[in-house]
């Protein structure tokens, strides 16, 4: 049986075929000629490019050692569904989540134990001066939020993460193109001149994290990053007297996907930046193979501060060793009219300035 091989464009991506009159391949749609040993050459490497391998060895957290857990507790939100672990001195308190009140279950039990822990650098008194700072210079933060919001809840929680390390060996391939532009005295002319341009290399990764709680907001998490890994000690449970630990419910197996995609996509964004010189560049396929792949678990300090306005609940989370916070602020609908009002109105001043400096030439 008889196999056909069909040769693409790298220009246009339509079938080329061997013109008998110029002795090249040829492409009939945008009628752009290739000598054979060019095509051979990027035929070989469209060849050497193969899918993504993204695959890991997990050997997150160990197993704990006869008496370490004792003095921890499970503490369970009647709402949320929320686990969260404490030593026993912790008195009753209420969800970091939610801020549902929360009922102590029993012994700890059923869960890795921790790699790591980052301990908390900023107390709570810290973390109310954060939020307050955070309130500052926002012109279109209703006045009443400032005066009449106060703070539900401030708790300390203990983040779960996965650490993920590996080294990305990529080979990616983009469409280039520069245009030049000239004239005479009779015509204008454009030039465009089309590349096949391929890139690749290793990048080494260490310690991408990925939280492995779903009651925490994944965005949320990734905006108070970085942490500083230089400060992380290897995890006693002293660490967590005074504080909340929430306890996993997505394993590294399951975080594995995000990894990936974190991964993947700062690859990406690395190779790109080596991708100079043309006026546009589009990728046209990547291939990422990690090596080495493993991953670790440790705890990351977090401050939970929860609000109330309007009897709508606002979370803000605060990086526990740097003092980095974010969270979502309610909008002045009043304020935000005025000033898109007012700045359609400068826009059009400035339409109608420059239409009459064109009218006065």
């Amino acid at each position: 049986m008889a196999v056909l091989q069909e040769y693409k464009c790298p220009c246009c991506g339509g079938a080329i075929a061997f013109d008998t009159a110029s002795q090249k391949m040829k492409c009939p749609y945008c009628d752009t000629e290739f000598e054979m040993e060019t095509l051979a050459a990027y035929d070989s490497e469209l060849n050497a490019e193969g899918s993504d391998d993204m695959r890991w060895e997990t050997s997150a957290g160990s197993e704990w050692q006869y008496g370490e857990a004792d003095g921890l507790r499970v503490y369970c939100c009647n709402s949320c569904g929320g686990e969260i672990v404490g030593d026993d001195t912790l008195a009753a308190t209420a969800c970091p989540f939610c801020g549902n009140p929360v009922v102590m279950m029993g012994q700890f039990a059923g869960a890795l134990k921790p790699d790591y822990v980052i301990p908390f650098k900023l107390d709570k008194k810290a973390a109310k001066a954060a939020l307050q700072k955070h309130y500052g210079g926002k012109r279109l933060l209703p006045k009443a939020f400032k005066d009449q919001n106060h703070i539900d809840e401030v708790k300390g929680v203990y983040v779960p993460f996965w650490l993920f390390d590996t080294d990305a060996n990529a080979r990616i391939r983009y469409r280039g193109t520069t245009v030049r532009h000239w004239e005479d005295s009779r015509y204008e002319y454009t030039e465009t001149s089309h590349f096949s341009v391929f890139r690749g290399g290793s990048i080494g990764f260490e310690r991408v994290p990925v939280d492995g709680s779903t009651k925490m907001a994944d965005d949320l998490m990734e905006s108070i990053e970085p942490y500083d890994f230089r400060e992380a000690v290897d995890f006693q449970t002293a660490y967590l007297a005074g504080y909340l630990a929430d306890k996993y419910d997505v394993s590294a197996e399951q975080s594995i996907e995000r990894a990936n995609e974190r991964i993947k996509r700062s690859t990406e964004e690395a190779f790109a930046e080596t991708v100079q010189g043309y006026t546009t560049v589009i990728p046209e396929s990547t291939s990422i193979q990690l090596n080495n792949g493993s991953a670790k678990y440790a705890l990351y300090p977090v401050w939970l501060l929860n609000t109330t306005w309007n009897g709508q609940k606002f979370t803000f989370a605060m990086n526990g060793q740097t003092g980095k916070l974010v969270g979502d602020l309610p909008l002045d609908k009043s304020a935000y009219k005025k000033w898109l009002f007012g700045l359609t109105a400068i826009c059009g001043a400035v339409a109608f300035g420059l239409s009459y400096l064109w009218w006065l030439l």
